[in-house]
């Protein structure tokens, strides 16, 4: 009989019916949400937690400390509890109420970091200090999982593996970006076993990891104000788009009404996206994307007519409108490996991340 955390992994895929015609493409979508801690953050958590078990950096009353405000910090709140670390999350003043809630319910520990970095968003401050706090802690360990190149090889090794063998007949997948490991590391993988299949990056309007200007945007889980170092070879990457607050709230809505799955905002950029190329796909092809975690997350949000309209956005879940707005999305960039660095290869010790080693040929 397997233990909790031995069913991280293989996760279904599962074709959508009703947002394609018989002429175009078969939207694909790798049930992430279904991981025990109900999000595509399990895998590098338990990947990266693992690993340090192994390598002694994590031993038997430890103490995890995270930045993150969302599904990474859940996964680790459940490791912790699961194998007896404490766990401590930094988070900022976007935490959610459900967030918070999940967190105190696995028995994490919770600490809000309120000064927003030089972007104005929280990411740099809310690392620096979980920083300082492992460097003031015994025993503690840092999974950095926007520094730790571990983040995307578990993706490389398990999620890019599995898609390959559910569906036989990619011609593109599509993957948010944030801390890169999702994208990195499934692009990786899909170029060396399956070269001929497209790797779609989908950022949100206001994040610059891929350029651009940066502004304030809602869609919790995308974006970042540098190229993560996850995401360190652009050249893996065949095209960007970017997509609005409008079109990744709209999408989620629409997938639960018109499909029956019920996912977060991130999970709705990545349709949108996905939807645009299976609408220009032709039949017989499959264009996949990950439904990265559970809609009950967003029911304060997203799945609130309430919370929606006073942030001027839209209430309307009619496939037909979603199929509209997909049809006019166009790249940000066929060549992001030429047009889109924005990394900033000294922020890691302007941070104070702790130092991480990783041989290449780990990545076999």
């Amino acid at each position: 009989m397997p233990e909790l955390l031995d069913v991280i992994g293989q996760t279904p895929a599962v074709r959508l019916r009703n947002l394609t015609t018989d002429g175009e493409a078969q939207l694909i979508a790798k049930l992430e949400n279904t991981n025990p801690a109900g999000s595509l953050k399990d895998r590098p958590a338990w990947y990266i937690v693992e690993h340090a078990e192994r390598t002694g950096l994590l031993r038997p009353g430890g103490t995890i400390i995270e930045s993150s405000s969302g599904n990474f910090s859940i996964a680790l709140a459940m490791i912790g509890a699961s194998r007896g670390y404490r766990v401590i999350a930094v988070v900022d003043p976007k935490l959610t109420p459900t967030n918070r809630g999940l967190l105190e319910a696995f028995g994490s520990e919770i600490v809000i970091v309120d000064e927003p970095d030089d972007s104005g968003s929280y990411h740099k401050t809310r690392i620096a200090y979980a920083n300082k706090l492992h460097r003031e802690i015994r025993n503690s360990f840092r999974p950095d999982q926007c520094f730790n190149p571990l983040n995307s090889q578990a993706h490389y090794r398990t999620t890019a593996r599995e898609l390959l063998d559910q569906a036989r007949r990619l011609t593109a997948v599509v993957c948010t970006v944030s801390t890169g490991g999702q994208l990195g590391g499934i692009a990786r993988a899909v170029k060396e076993r399956a070269p001929h299949v497209a790797v779609i990056g989908v950022d949100v309007w206001g994040s610059t990891v891929f350029g651009g200007e940066p502004h304030p945007y809602l869609v919790p889980g995308v974006g970042l104000s540098w190229t993560p170092s996850n995401l360190s070879d652009l050249s893996l990457v065949d095209q960007v788009y970017k997509v609005t607050d409008e079109d990744a709230f709209r999408a989620c809505r629409t997938l639960v009404r018109s499909e029956g799955l019920f996912a977060g905002v991130s999970t709705g950029a990545a349709l949108t996206v996905a939807l645009a190329k299976a609408m220009r796909g032709r039949p017989g092809q499959q264009v996949a994307f990950l439904a990265a975690d559970r809609g009950e997350r967003y029911l304060a949000t997203a799945f609130n007519d309430g919370w929606l309209e006073a942030h001027g956005l839209t209430t309307a879940t009619a496939p037909d409108e979603l199929r509209g707005r997909a049809r006019e999305l166009t790249p940000y960039s066929t060549r992001p490996a030429a047009e889109c660095a924005n990394h900033r290869p000294g922020l890691a010790a302007e941070l104070g991340c702790p130092s991480i080693v990783l041989a290449r040929s780990e990545w076999r």
